[in-house]
Parts: structure tokens; C-alpha cells; sequence
């Protein structure tokens, strides 16, 4: 098949990666000059395990095959990454059943090496923190995002496909039994089409002729800002908090240089902006101190920021992934995914093969 997936993201790269190596011909169209400038290059580069997702979800099924499927990529391509392993901590009694509940799911997840521990357990493996109970997850870990992304492309270039740069998709619409694609000035056909915009996902699905507008879900998004911190580092894992409305809380998590970093926190907005706020300094210094009293004064330093592309908003229960494909529509040779935020990173190679399989 001649197939275009909008987007070069991570999922983006990895669908194309994957329909490249069945064979057949893919062209990424990418509206930027280079990979992974949106949603892929601002997160956590973490490997997640798949605790929280309910169980039977997509973002379950895929974040737990996702991660085994990622750890046996970066083995076999050098992608740099490290399985350091986190604590989920409860600060105080009244969090506790929220790790007992993370560590069930996680468990009927098949997540593996998952382990309850009590605050002195928890403290004997990171001496600087405080918490009353924690769960580990030694199968976390972290990864360098952008050389993932490179390995990616070159996996689809070895194979045949190409990344279009500068090509913004405006129009798809259907010819016989496949689809014409604008792209700026040109259209192209094409006998597949994979929407994997990120936040422009809705808009391009509302572009895209015949397919049903009621199936379009509302774009919701939530902002998540993330702080540096100077000096040594404290830990030797990630830790997060118990999970709050519309994220997983202000974790600490440190790149493969040891570089510390804390986010993201959940700001619900209307319109895409990436700038950090320095005031939310004073939230996060609360927030963390919550689990690392010994977080120095005036450590934290504004960083980046990232959008998850969410498909709820505040005080509503968290949607799973949605890739709407033929099955689902009625339309052959096309697939569109929405609401692809935490844990995309991760599922992104099992992501992958679904998609491919839909087609």
C-alpha cells in the first residue's frame, strides 16, 4: 500500500516504522522541520510500567507490551536508557490506599517486579525520603527520547519510507477507494492516511471528507510546566506522588546525565503556550517537599513546559487512548488517533502494530 502518516512524532515515526517494515511504501508528512517538536520532545522521557491504567484499557495493554517491546528496541539499536526503577510514595495515611489501589491494577496489568514496601523499606533504598508506605516498580525507567526518535526514522528509511518536512497536511478526501491528500500546493493520493497530529489530531479529522464530525472528540488541554534543581543529585529512582485530577503529580525524575527535574504539574488551558510561569516555583517547592523535606531553598529553576492533548477535563474520569479506525467508521485506509499524552512514549512501538493491523 501507499501509505502517509501525518505527523513525526514518536507514535507517528513508530506507525510508519512499523507499516515500513510490512512492506509496504510511507511517506510521514511533517508540518515542522524536524522530528518530535511537539508532544515527543516535552515530557518525562519516562518508561513507564503501566500501574495506573485500568485494567483492559489500551492504555494498559499497550503501555505493558509497549515498555517490553521498548526496553528489546533500545537493547538492539543503542538507544540510550536506563531501567532505575520508581517509588509511587504515600506522604501520609490518608494516600496509602491510593498506592494499595496502583499496586492491584498494576498487578492485574501483568506490570512486572511490583512490590508494597513500608516507609522504613522505602527509606532504606532513597535515605532522603519521607513517606509512610510506597510502591515499587524496578521495571521503570528512563529514556533519551530523541535518539529513539532517530532510530525510528532510520529503521523507516532503511526500509524505504521517507519524513516530508515542512509539508502541513490541509485537506483529506476520498477518491475511489482510496484518499487525496493536500499537501500545501500538492495533492496526492494515497491508499492509506494515519492521523498522528497530536494536537492538531481534531483539526485535521474535521478536514478529512466523509468522516463523521460527531466522531471528533473535544480536545482538551493540560499544560504541565517542569523545574530544574540545582545541585548534587538526592536519589537514585523516580518518585512520584499519589496521582492527582488530570495527572500523575509533581514527580522527580533525572535524565541520563543525572540532571535532576520535577513536573509536570496539570494547568488546564485554552490555547497552546510553553512558557513556565517562575511564580509556579512556590507550588512545586510545596509539592515536593511534601516527599523530599530537604529540598533546598531557591534550588528550583524554570525549564520547559509540555500540552498533553487530554479528551477530558477537570474532575472527569481520565479517557483511554482512541484510535479510530475502519472498524470503527467504516472508512477503508484510514485511522485517526486522539488523545495520545502519557504513556504514548512508551506504547508507542505496541501502538504501533495495532495500527498497522487496523489497516
Amino acid at each position: 500500500m501507499e501509505v502517509l502518516v501525518v505527523g513525526a512524532g514518536i507514535v507517528g515515526l513508530a506507525v510508519a516504522r512499523a507499516l515500513a517494515l510490512r512492506g509496504h511504501s510511507v511517506i510521514v508528512a511533517e508540518a515542522q522541520g524536524a522530528i518530535g517538536t511537539g508532544i515527543s520532545s516535552r515530557n518525562s522521557e519516562v518508561i513507564h510500567g503501566g500501574m495506573y491504567y485500568p485494567s483492559g484499557s489500551l492504555r494498559a495493554r499497550h503501555c505493558v507490551a509497549g515498555a517490553r517491546l521498548l526496553y528489546a528496541y533500545c537493547a538492539s539499536h543503542g538507544v540510550p536508557h536506563a531501567a532505575c526503577g520508581k517509588l509511587i510514595v504515600a506522604t501520609d495515611e490518608s494516600e496509602r490506599s491510593a498506592i494499595e489501589a496502583i499496586y492491584s491494577r498494576g498487578m492485574a496489568n501483568g506490570v512486572p517486579g511490583l512490590v508494597l514496601l513500608d516507609g522504613a523499606a522505602a527509606r532504606a533504598l532513597e535515605p532522603n525520603l519521607a513517606c509512610v508506605a510506597a510502591l515499587h516498580a524496578p521495571a521503570t525507567g528512563i529514556i533519551d527520547s530523541h535518539a529513539f526518535m532517530l532510530a525510528l526514522q532510520g529503521d523507516l528509511e532503511d526500509a524505504g519510507g521517507a519524513v516530508a518536512f515542512d509539508s502541513l497536511v490541509t485537506r483529506i478526501a476520498r477518491t475511489g477507494s482510496g484518499w487525496t491528500v493536500q499537501v500545501g500546493e500538492d495533492r496526492l493520493p494515497f491508499d492509506c492516511v494515519v492521523n498522528s497530529a497530536g494536537l492538531a489530531a481534531q483539526a485535521l479529522a474535521a478536514a478529512t471528507e466523509g468522516y463523521p464530525a460527531d466522531r471528533i472528540p473535544r480536545r482538551v488541554l493540560a499544560k504541565g510546566s517542569y523545574f530544574g534543581c540545582l545541585g548534587r543529585p538526592a536519589f537514585s529512582r523516580l518518585i512520584y506522588p499519589a496521582p492527582i485530577d488530570g495527572g500523575l503529580g509533581i514527580h522527580l525524575t533525572f535524565d541520563l546525565a543525572g540532571r535532576i527535574r520535577f513536573g509536570p504539574d496539570v494547568e488546564w488551558i485554552d490555547t497552546p503556550n510553553y512558557v513556565v510561569d517562575p511564580m509556579r516555583a512556590e507550588l512545586f517547592t510545596a509539592a515536593i517537599r511534601r516527599y523530599w523535606p530537604g529540598l533546598p531553598d531557591g534550588a528550583l529553576t524554570p525549564d520547559y513546559a509540555g500540552i498533553r492533548p487530554k479528551l477530558t477535563g477537570p474532575g472527569e474520569p481520565a479517557a483511554d487512548f482512541r484510535i479510530d479506525g475502519p472498524a470503527e467508521h467504516s472508512l477503508t485506509g484510514l485511522v485517526h488517533l486522539f488523545g495520545i499524552e502519557s504513556p504514548g512514549l512508551t506504547a508507542a512501538l505496541s501502538l504501533a502494530e495495532d495500527v498497522a493491523d487496523r489497516l
